[in-house]
């Protein structure tokens, strides 16, 4: 499980700090971009294995970042989860539409969450 790499971008600083602290409890590296054009900035630098990706941020929102990645070759092998607290299906199905591989609504189980990382990352070389 070591060395898996997650990225979290979010623009709710608390919401952050409490994802950091649970994916590096669960032994995930991590790196955090605050907007989406961060997010892509660090997926330029060194794609990490799976994104905690907020849906509503200023700018570039989730649904933009995750459709960039997904048109990205290179980035293809990136797991995508959605964090959102709107949790209306429309919105669940234009996440997964655009090629998330999962669509968390928070408030969230933290245990659920890191239990759903993990599973996502356990079956990769």
């Amino acid at each position: 499980m070591s060395g898996k790499r997650v990225l979290i971008v979010d623009d709710e600083p608390n919401i952050v700090l409490s994802l950091e602290f649970l994916m590096k409890k669960a032994g995930f590296e991590v790196e955090v971009a605050r907007n989406g054009r961060e997010a892509l900035a660090a997926l330029d630098r060194d794609p990490p294995d799976l994104l905690l990706l907020d849906v509503m941020m200023p700018e570039i929102d989730g649904f933009e970042v995750c459709e960039r990645i997904r048109a990205r070759p290179e980035w293809r092998r990136t797991r995508i989860v959605m964090l959102t607290a709107r949790g209306r299906e429309s919105e669940r199905e234009r996440g997964l539409a655009l090629g998330a591989d999962a669509y968390v609504t928070k408030p969230f189980s933290t245990r659920e969450l890191v239990d759903k990382v993990r599973g996502m990352l356990e079956g990769e070389g």
